[in-house]
C-alpha cells in the first residue's frame, strides 16, 4: 500500500470512528408507552404524516428536508398554503419520495423499506390498523424502528411528549424545550386570566371539518378543539355529548343547546372536496373569499334561530390546529372571540408571527381565521 492509499484509508477510517462516536443506540418510550430501540441522532426519517413537518421545521431550521426521505402527501393536499411556502424556500422538498392516504390510512411499506429509513414516525390513531397490518414486525425485521407520536387523538396531553421525542431523536433537544416553554406560556397568557376572573362562559359549538363533510353536525368531544373551546373560556355543547375525541351530533341537538358561537373549523379542501362548501382559512388566505364562504353557515338548519345566528357569532378557523403543535394561537383567538375586552390586548396573529420568527424557517402570513363579527380579518 503506497503513502497516498494508506492516507486516504487512514482518514476514511477516522471520519468512520466519528461517525460511530456521535450515533449511539437510545431506549425510549414512545406515546403508545412502547419501549423503542432508534441510532440517534435520526438521520433517515419516514413521516405517517406530512403534518409532521410543522414540529420537525421548528427542529430543522436551517433544513427541514435534511432528515425527511419520505412523506405522506397529506400536507400537500390538507394545507397546500404552508406546503408551497416551504417548497419555494426548500425546493427538494419536490424530490421527496409519497404516498397517498387520508391520516387513517396505513403508510405504503413499499415505499418506506425501499428508503432505509432510521424510524418511521406513526400517528397514534393508526396503531390498531398498523398492528393488524403486523407493519411494527415487518418493518423490526429490517432494523426500522416505529415510533407513535400525537398532535391530534390527545393533544392536550401528548402534544408536549411528542416534541419531546422529536427534540431526543434529532438531537435538538434545546430547541424543543424553547418551543414547549414557549407554548406554555402563550396558553397562560389566557388560562391565567380567566383563573383570576369571573366570567360567564358563552356555549360554542364546533362544525368540525365543515366542508369536507356534506352532512351535519360533526364535532368535537371533550378533546381536542372541544378542550382548546374550553381553555379559551367557552363551554363545549358537545362534550358529553361525543364520547370520544371526534364524533356527530344531531342538528335538533345543537338546537336546543342554542350556542352562542359557532367555530367552523375548515381549510383549502380544493384536493378532496373541489368546489365544496370549505372555507379556505390558512396561510395567505383572502380575507374577502373567507368571509363570503363564512357567510353560507348561518343558513344551514341547524343553526336556525339559535342565538349565534342572531348576532352573527360565526367564526373560521385553521383546521390543521388540530393536527399540529400550534394549538395555543387558536385558543388565544378564540378568547378574543368569547371575551374580546378581557383579552383586548391579545393579538393571535402577533403570537403566530412571533413562532415563527423565532421557530419556523418561513414568513408569517395571516390569513389563518375570520369572522362574520369582525370587520377587518
Amino acid at each position: 500500500m503506497n503513502m497516498t492509499i494508506r492516507l486516504i484509508a487512514g482518514l476514511a477510517a477516522g471520519l468512520l470512528s466519528i461517525s460511530f462516536a456521535h450515533a449511539e443506540m437510545m431506549t425510549l418510550t414512545d406515546i403508545a408507552g412502547r419501549s423503542v430501540s432508534v441510532n440517534v441522532p435520526i438521520q433517515r426519517a419516514v413521516l405517517g404524516e406530512g403534518r409532521q413537518l410543522y414540529i420537525i421545521a421548528a427542529l430543522d431550521r436551517e433544513n427541514p428536508t435534511k432528515r425527511i426521505v419520505g412523506w405522506r402527501k397529506d400536507l400537500m393536499e390538507a394545507d397546500p398554503a404552508t406546503y408551497k411556502a416551504y417548497l419555494a424556500k426548500f425546493p427538494e422538498f419536490a424530490d421527496v419520495p409519497t404516498f397517498d392516504g387520508l391520516e387513517q390510512s396505513l403508510i405504503d411499506i413499499e415505499t418506506t423499506i425501499a428508503q432505509k429509513p432510521d424510524a418511521v414516525f406513526l400517528n397514534i390513531g393508526i396503531k390498531k390498523a398498523v398492528e393488524e397490518a403486523n407493519y411494527v414486525e415487518k418493518l423490526g425485521a429490517l432494523d426500522i424502528p416505529v415510533i407513535y407520536v400525537d398532535f391530534r387523538n390527545d393533544p392536550e396531553r401528548n402534544t408536549e411528549p411528542s416534541i419531546r421525542l422529536f427534540g431526543k431523536l434529532f438531537d435538538q433537544e434545546a430547541r424543543a424545550e424553547a418551543f414547549i416553554d414557549f407554548r406554555a406560556e402563550e396558553i397562560a397568557r389566557v388560562t391565567d386570566k380567566l383563573l383570576l376572573t369571573d366570567v360567564n362562559r358563552p356555549k360554542v359549538f364546533i362544525d368540525r371539518a365543515a366542508g369536507f363533510y356534506e352532512d351535519c353536525c360533526h364535532s368535537f368531544g371533550a378533546g381536542n378543539f372541544g378542550a382548546m373551546v374550553e381553555m379559551a373560556g367557552g363551554e363545549n355543547i358537545a362534550k358529553d355529548l361525543i364520547p370520544g375525541t371526534f364524533g356527530q351530533i344531531n342538528a335538533e341537538q345543537v338546537i336546543v343547546s342554542n350556542p352562542d358561537h359557532i367555530i367552523v373549523t375548515s381549510a383549502q379542501w380544493d384536493a378532496y372536496v373541489p368546489g365544496g362548501r370549505w372555507v379556505p382559512v390558512g396561510a395567505g388566505a383572502d380575507a374577502n373569499l373567507v368571509k363570503s364562504k363564512l357567510e353560507y353557515y348561518p343558513t344551514r338548519p341547524a343553526y336556525r334561530g339559535i342565538a349565534a345566528q342572531k348576532t352573527h357569532a360565526f367564526h373560521a378557523v385553521w383546521h390543521q390546529f388540530y393536527n399540529s403543535p400550534y394549538q395555543f394561537v387558536a385558543i388565544q383567538k378564540m378568547a378574543k372571540w368569547f371575551h374580546p375586552d378581557l383579552f383586548a390586548d391579545l393579538d393571535p396573529d402577533d403570537t403566530f408571527r412571533e413562532l415563527h420568527d423565532r421557530f419556523l424557517p418561513i414568513d408569517y402570513q395571516p390569513g389563518y381565521f375570520g369572522s362574520l363579527q369582525e370587520k377587518d380579518e
